[in-house]
C-alpha cells in the first residue's frame, strides 16, 4: 500500500472569487510525491480534541475510490483535491500554514477504506477527512471518525451517512431520498404513475433502491417491477428483459454508480424497451455519456447545475462558482468536469472555511464549524448545514437533466 502526500510545486494561474464568504479558487499545475507507509495501524485511542503543531501543515486526509469500479467517481475526486490543495498553498495556506493532503485509495473496499480510515487517523493524525468515494467506504469510516473525534465530510450520495444525524460525520452530495423525490416529480409531469427499478447492490444501490421504495407512495407512484444487479456485473439484459414483460411498466429508474448504469443503459436500448429511462445522481458525469455513447440520448437524471451551467441565469451566484471550477479542471486536466469532482471542491473549501473559522485545527471547534455552516455557494447549491442537518441542501439544488445529442441539457 502507498501513501500519497501532496506538495506544492510548479507554476500556478489563480483565479479567487470570494463568495458567501468563502474563498473559491481556480487552479492550473501541481505535483505529487508518494513515499511508502507500510506500517500497521495502532488500535482504538481517545477522540481527538486538538490538532496537531499549531505551526506544521494542516493535515487533509482522503481515501478515495480512485481505481476499481467506483474509479470515475474517485478519479476527479483526487484531482480536485490536488489541485486546490495547490492553489492554496500558493495564496498562503490556511491561517499561515500549509495544507498536505494525504491520501489513499481503497479500489472500492469497504474492508480497505476501513484500515486507511485507521491510518489517517492513528498514524498520519490528519486534522479533517474530506472522503470516501462511496457510501460502502463512508459507512465503514464512520465509527472510526465518531471515536475518534475526527471531522469528516463525505462525498458519497446515501441519506444513511447523515440521516440519523452522526456528531462527526457530513456530506457534500445530494442525498439519495433527493434524488428518487426529484425523479418522481419530473414523472408526475409526463403521467407516469407505475416504474419498473433496476438497482444495484452496493451501498448506494441498494440504499437508493429503499429510499425509492419509500417516497414512491407519497409521491403517487408504484414501482411494479424490482430488480437488481451486481457492481460488476457486464450485463443486465436478464433483468431488463423481465421488467419489460412486466405489464404496465411506463417508465424505468436505474439507481447505481460507477459502469454498471451505463452498462444498463446500452442493454436497455438493444432490447428496444421503448418507455422513458431514468437514472439517479449517480452518473453525474460526462464519463457516462463516453460509456453508454448513443445509448444515453434520452436519459433524464437530477444532478447539479454543474453539468450544463449554461443554463444558470447570469445572477445566479452558483454560476461564476461552477464555471470556475470547471474551466480550472479542464485546464489543469485537458478533460471534462463532473459532479463529483464538484463535490469534492465543495468537501474541500467547506473544510477550508470552518478550519478558518475556528483560528485553527482544533478538531470540536473545526466540526462545530461545519455544522454551522450558512450560505456556502458551492458546485452542488448553497449549503446551510445545523445539527439536524449535515447535508444541507434541500430539493432545489436538483435540476432535471436529459441527455440530447450526447450532451447534457436542462429539462424546463
Amino acid at each position: 500500500m502507498t501513501k500519497h502526500t501532496l506538495k506544492t510545486g510548479g507554476s500556478l494561474a489563480v483565479t479567487a472569487l470570494m463568495l458567501a464568504g468563502a474563498a473559491m479558487l481556480t487552479a492550473c499545475n501541481s505535483k505529487e510525491a508518494s513515499k511508502p507507509a507500510e506500517g500497521t495501524s495502532a488500535a482504538g485511542g481517545a477522540p481527538a480534541a486538538t490538532g496537531g503543531d499549531a505551526n506544521g501543515p494542516i493535515k487533509i486526509g482522503s481515501v478515495l475510490s480512485v481505481t476499481g469500479p467506483a474509479s470515475f467517481l474517485g478519479d476527479p475526486e483526487l484531482k480536485t483535491l490536488q489541485m486546490y490543495v495547490e492553489d492554496i498553498n500558493k495564496q498562503g495556506g490556511v491561517n499561515g500554514r500549509q495544507l498536505e493532503l494525504v491520501h489513499y485509495d481503497d479500489g472500492g473496499d469497504a474492508n480497505k477504506a476501513n484500515s486507511f480510515g485507521k491510518r489517517l487517523i492513528e498514524d498520519d493524525k490528519v486534522d479533517v477527512i474530506v472522503g470516501g468515494t462511496t457510501t460502502g467506504s463512508t459507512m465503514a469510516i464512520a465509527p472510526l471518525v465518531d471515536k475518534a473525534g475526527v471531522p469528516m465530510i463525505s462525498l458519497a450520495g446515501a441519506v444513511v451517512i447523515t440521516q440519523p444525524t452522526q456528531k462527526w460525520l457530513f456530506k457534500t452530495p445530494h442525498t439519495d431520498r433527493m434524488a428518487a423525490e426529484k425523479v418522481f416529480e419530473d414523472m408526475k409531469k409526463r403521467g407516469i404513475t407505475k416504474i419498473g427499478l433496476l438497482s444495484e447492490t452496493s451501498g448506494f444501490g441498494q440504499s437508493g433502491k429503499k429510499e425509492t421504495e419509500g417516497v414512491a407512495a407519497k409521491s403517487g407512484i408504484e414501482i411494479v417491477a424490482n430488480e437488481t444487479y451486481g457492481p460488476k456485473d457486464t450485463d443486465m439484459s436478464a433483468q431488463l428483459t423481465k421488467i419489460k414483460g412486466t405489464p404496465d411498466v411506463q417508465a424505468v429508474l436505474i439507481f447505481g454508480l460507477g459502469q454498471g448504469p451505463a452498462v444498463a443503459t446500452k442493454n436497455y436500448r438493444q432490447l428496444d424497451i421503448k418507455q422513458p429511462l431514468y437514472q439517479s445522481h449517480g452518473v453525474a458525469s460526462n464519463e457516462f455519456l463516453k460509456l453508454a455513447g448513443d445509448a444515453a440520448n434520452g436519459v433524464r437524471m437530477p444532478a447539479s447545475p454543474q453539468l450544463a451551467p449554461e443554463a444558470l441565469k447570469a445572477d445566479d451566484k452558483q454560476k461564476p462558482v461552477v464555471e470556475a471550477y470547471n474551466n480550472a479542471f479542464r485546464a489543469k486536466w485537458n478533460q471534462e468536469p463532473s459532479a463529483f469532482g464538484g463535490h469534492a471542491y465543495d468537501g474541500l473549501l467547506m473544510a477550508v472555511e470552518a478550519i478558518k473559522t475556528a483560528g485553527g485545527t482544533d478538531k470540536a471547534k473545526v466540526r462545530d464549524a461545519i455544522e454551522n455552516t450558512k450560505g456556502f455557494v458551492g458546485t452542488g447549491g448553497v449549503f446551510n448545514m445545523s445539527a439536524e442537518d449535515h447535508n444541507g441542501l434541500d430539493l432545489s439544488a436538483f435540476k432535471m437533466l436529459e441527455v440530447k445529442d450526447g450532451k447534457w441539457t436542462l429539462v424546463e
